[in-house]
C-alpha cells in the first residue's frame, strides 16, 4: 500500500511540475526562417506574409535568408512592380525584429559590390549555408512563399 501510495504522489509531483512549465514553453516566440532565392515577385510575397505573420504573432522570430535572384530586394534602389521602393517595408519589418540576410556567394558570383546591398540587411557566407543553421541549429521552422 506504501508503494502505491507513494507512486501516486510522485506521479501527481511530476505532473504538476510539468504543467507548472508549460506555460514557459508556450512564451517562447515561434522562430521562423523566409528563404527567398526567385526575384521580386517572390519578395513582395515574402514580405506580405511576414506582415500578415506579424499581425497574428507579433512576438514570432523571423530571419529573412536570401541567395541567388531573392538578394535583389534588398538591393540599394529595388522597387517592386508598382514602383515602391521595397527598403521602407524592410525598414519597418527591421523596426519590428525581422532579420534580413544575404548570400555573399550570391553577391561574389553576380559581381555585385557589397555596399548595394542596404544597411537594413547582414551579409552572410552563404544563403544556403544560414538556411541550414537556423533550421538545424536555432530550430527554425522553414517557409518558402
Amino acid at each position: 500500500m506504501k508503494t502505491i501510495t507513494r507512486s501516486l504522489r510522485l506521479a501527481t509531483l511530476a505532473g504538476a511540475l510539468f504543467a507548472a512549465g508549460l506555460p514557459a514553453l508556450a512564451e517562447e516566440p515561434i522562430k521562423v526562417v523566409y528563404h527567398l532565392n526567385t526575384g521580386l515577385e517572390q519578395a513582395s510575397d515574402a514580405l506580405r506574409n511576414i506582415r500578415n505573420h506579424l499581425s497574428t504573432d507579433p512576438k514570432a522570430k523571423i530571419a529573412v535568408v536570401t541567395h541567388a535572384r531573392g538578394i535583389d530586394f534588398l538591393l540599394a534602389g529595388a522597387e517592386d512592380k508598382d514602383k515602391n521602393p521595397y527598403h521602407v517595408i524592410v525598414e519597418d519589418l527591421k523596426s519590428q525584429g525581422v532579420e534580413f540576410k544575404v548570400c555573399n556567394i550570391t553577391l561574389e558570383r553576380r559581381k555585385i559590390d557589397p555596399s548595394k546591398v542596404i544597411p537594413e540587411a547582414k551579409i552572410v557566407p552563404s544563403g544556403v549555408g544560414e538556411v541550414s543553421r537556423l533550421q538545424a541549429r536555432e530550430g527554425y521552422a522553414y517557409l518558402k512563399p
